[in-house]
């Protein structure tokens, strides 16, 4: 298809042009090609926002958030956020471990025979000097991307910490109300709906509640 130009063609409108050169884009055609073209924005996947790379198995990310999600049990959307938080930034911080160790084992394997030492380990332990310094920038910034994740970790930690902490707080305070509400209405024979007090308890969790404050009570006299 010839060249469209404004020269040649004074009266074309401006938007006919436009569609006519995209259809001479020199962009990937071919699926491999628009594959590696939409990675190109993810990088090293260390500052952008994807955090589970092609080469990552999501099985693993999946099993790795939810252990962190087991390990703090959160239980409103914040701690949710937070929790997921602390699980993708321990993922790109595990996978700067994995990218030194690569990088390493990469220069130690192409400077192998760059090397020449009469003993196995000095051999090895050469090569992977040399591998290092002349990839120091790189692990330089490598260290940069691993503190700055460090911190952002240790933010987040702290926040869901503090947050979790209040919430328990708050909960036992609203518990032991709910207990002492529950027991009265107990006691007149009358049925109680938590929920109209505005507590997020179920009766049987009052009543888990109960038992287990009575039992330590009755701990603690015998003791």
């Amino acid at each position: 298809m010839p060249n469209i130009s404004t020269n040649d063609h004074p009266r074309t409108n401006r938007a006919e042009i436009n569609r006519a050169n995209a259809q001479k884009s020199t962009g990937p055609r071919t699926e491999a090609g628009k594959q590696r073209s939409c990675l190109n924005a993810l990088r090293h996947g260390l500052t952008g926002q994807t955090v589970v790379l092609p080469s990552d198995d999501l099985t693993a990310y999946q099993r790795h958030c939810q252990q962190l999600h087991d390990q703090y049990h959160p239980k409103n959307p914040m701690e949710v956020q937070l929790t997921q938080t602390l699980a993708d930034l321990s993922w790109r911080l595990n996978r700067i471990a994995a990218i030194e160790t690569n990088m390493l084992a990469l220069g130690s394997w192409e400077l192998s025979l760059t090397v020449d030492a009469e003993d196995e380990q000095m051999q090895e332990a050469l090569t992977m000097a040399k591998a290092f310094r002349m990839q120091s920038q790189s692990f330089t910034n490598l260290s940069l991307h691993e503190h700055r994740l460090s911190l952002c970790f240790q933010k987040a930690l702290k926040q869901l910490r503090e947050i979790q902490a209040e919430r328990a707080t708050q909960e036992q305070s609203d518990m032991y109300s709910a207990a002492r509400i529950l027991q009265m209405h107990k006691n007149k024979n009358v049925p109680y709906n938590p929920v109209e007090d505005g507590f997020v308890f179920s009766n049987a969790e009052i009543e888990t509640y109960i038992r287990r404050r009575d039992r330590d009570t009755q701990a603690l006299r015998a003791a």
